[in-house]
């Protein structure tokens, strides 16, 4: 069985509607980040799948796109759950109704 960029493709919109459905529908703020996580891999799966696709310039960027995208997201995730720690030891819950009152 030959596997066909198709089939990577299938994968990665499986694997964004999980996370996006992970970020929509818990109040969590840590299953929201492993949400994001889970959509930002799911397009570096795409874009290796169509750097397969294509032979010169183009499969170097789709390899290179998704070492930068990983890097983004190592600081993000540091970024978020920093953010996410400090608001816990204040509020003594991760809920994101806790984040409403940020402003007062």
């Amino acid at each position: 069985m030959v596997i066909d960029p198709i089939h990577y493709q299938g994968v990665a919109a499986i694997l964004f509607a999980i996370g996006l459905a992970a970020v929509l529908s818990r109040r969590n703020l840590f299953v929201a980040l492993m949400g994001i996580e889970l959509m930002l891999n799911a397009v570096n799966l795409s874009f290796l799948a169509f750097a397969r696709m294509h032979v010169g310039t183009a499969s170097l960027t789709g390899q290179i796109v998704p070492l930068f995208t990983i890097a983004i997201a190592a600081a993000e995730a540091c970024v978020g759950l920093a953010m996410v720690i400090c608001i816990f030891r204040q509020r003594d819950s991760v809920d994101s109704d806790a984040y409403a009152s940020m402003k007062e």
